[in-house]
């Protein structure tokens, strides 16, 4: 099964974080419990209709990794692995 999404939504793989940080300290099993910020765009829709009627170009692409808030993407499963849904209006930034 293939997800599209619809207007101005995107479908997003979560990026976790490691466990063990680049200095070596190894982080409590708490951090798997709290909602990504980052991850990695999967689909996007075709953009929002504006008010006068033309459809707005999406500012993301699939294959791109964002930035997100924390608490606004809504998570779904599908074929066992976890995606999340949120709009472009919560996109903070493209990580280059």
């Amino acid at each position: 099964m293939k997800l599209k999404p619809l207007g101005d939504h995107l479908i997003v793989k979560p990026i976790l974080e490691d466990k063990t940080t680049k200095s070596g300290i190894v982080l409590p099993e708490t951090v798997d419990k709290e909602k990504p910020e980052t991850g990695e765009v999967v689909a996007v829709g075709p953009g929002r209709v504006s008010d006068n009627g033309q459809r707005l170009d999406m500012s993301v692409k699939p294959g791109q990794k964002i930035l997100f808030k924390k608490y606004s993407p809504d998570e779904i499963k599908m074929n066992g692995e976890e995606f999340l849904v949120l709009s472009e209006s919560e996109v903070i930034a493209i990580i280059e």
